[in-house]
């Protein structure tokens, strides 16, 4: 493709997402500290499952597969080591929780990872937004002070992985001489970074490679993009950004409807009430950015529209990313078309279940907004 077509019609890339709390036709939690219904867990969450649904993204042509990170979810570095050798080219977005453990020994372990991998490695760093949650790992930092210790951690971690050595004294951080060994430095580790304060805003500017949003409406995409554009430029840098979104796309619209209503249908009230309060503990500005899209309702499917074909209801009971775009293959094809159009180069999708969901996504969805941006490009 030529260099001077625009950013916005040149092909995207698609990832899909792991299951790694359990699957099931309903939507469950991913980093939950409270239980999951049975329905959103029938499919335990064993290398047998996860391993058939890496090869069905695989297969289905997804680029990568993000491993979350969470007290919900089996551990993403020894899950996305063991789904290695079940696949064969498919990349492993790593989510990993900044200040947990040493920025060196992460660097040690994603250094091996890619070595042994053949550089199928991404990492996604995730600063946290549930106090609770964050108190069960033992980390009691404020808001803001978690980000300041993400951005130490980013910057010290991508030093070592492009094999520089490292000394480094600040807030959080105090690490002398660290050193990888012969780092393999032919297979660059992108970070992908999460975070809508304007504390994260700062450390995707100056860190990230990706900035990952979750699905809003195109027209608050587009606002965010604007604005981490200017603040990554003041740094004399350019970011990428990504877009976290379920998928319910059939073969027509009132099917893709009427499999929205019958989740919404078996999600029991208490259930989004109890993740509702819960949700409001959090100091996220993520989470309550998503959840003032649904607020907290129950109504039918469609009344739980914030934009065309962008569906609110996951959001009732899952923590994170809460909206899904719903309708025909057609019609999901051209609302991913349009938040390329808005500056969006990556897409981390995922469906209920997410084995047969990726085949339909791969097979159906994604060759059409392909086909869209290619038509576009050519006009």
């Amino acid at each position: 493709m030529s260099d001077r077509t625009p950013v916005s019609d040149r092909a995207p890339a698609f990832h899909w997402f792991l299951p790694t709390g359990g699957d099931g036709r309903d939507p469950g939690g991913v980093t939950a500290v409270q239980g999951r219904t049975g329905a959103a867990t029938r499919r335990p969450a064993d290398v047998g499952y996860l391993a058939q649904v890496a090869r069905a993204a695989e297969q289905a042509g997804f680029g990568a597969l993000l491993a979350p990170v969470g007290l919900g979810c089996a551990d993403p570095w020894i899950l996305a080591s063991a789904l290695t050798q079940h696949t064969d080219r498919i990349g492993f977005l790593v989510a990993f929780r900044a200040g947990f453990a040493s920025p060196t020994l992460l660097a040690q372990q994603a250094d091996a990872f890619r070595r042994f991998a053949g550089g199928r490695l991404r990492l996604n760093v995730v600063t946290g937004g549930d106090p609770a949650e964050q108190r069960a790992y033992g980390d009691h930092l404020a808001h803001d002070e978690r980000y300041a210790r993400t951005d130490e951690v980013m910057a010290v971690l991508r030093d070592l992985l492009e094999g520089r050595r490292v000394d480094h004294r600040g807030a959080h951080l105090h690490l002398t001489d660290a050193q990888l060994v012969d780092p393999a430095v032919e297979h660059p580790v992108p970070l992908y970074f999460g975070g809508a304060s304007p504390a994260a805003e700062q450390v995707a500017a100056r860190r990230a490679d990706v900035q990952l949003l979750w699905g809003e409406p195109p027209a608050a995409i587009g606002e965010r993009i604007e604005r981490l554009r200017a603040i990554a430029a003041g740094q004399g840098r350019t970011l990428r950004y990504g877009l976290r979104l379920h998928v319910i796309s059939r073969d027509t619209a009132e099917q893709a409807w009427a499999e929205a209503d019958r989740i919404l249908a078996g999600i029991d009230p208490a259930a989004v009430r109890a993740s509702q309060a819960r949700f409001a503990a959090m100091d996220s500005t993520g989470q309550a950015r998503m959840t003032a899209l649904h607020g907290g309702g129950t109504a039918a499917a469609r009344e739980l529209l914030v934009a065309p074909n962008l569906w609110a209801g996951i959001g009732l009971v899952r923590e994170g990313a809460g909206t899904a775009l719903v309708g025909s293959h057609d019609e999901v094809a051209a609302r991913l078309a349009e938040y390329r159009a808005l500056g969006v180069g990556e897409f981390v999708l995922s469906g209920y279940p997410h084995l047969e969901e990726a085949y339909r996504v791969g097979e159906e969805v994604v060759p059409r907004v392909r086909a869209l941006l290619a038509d576009r490009a050519a006009g």
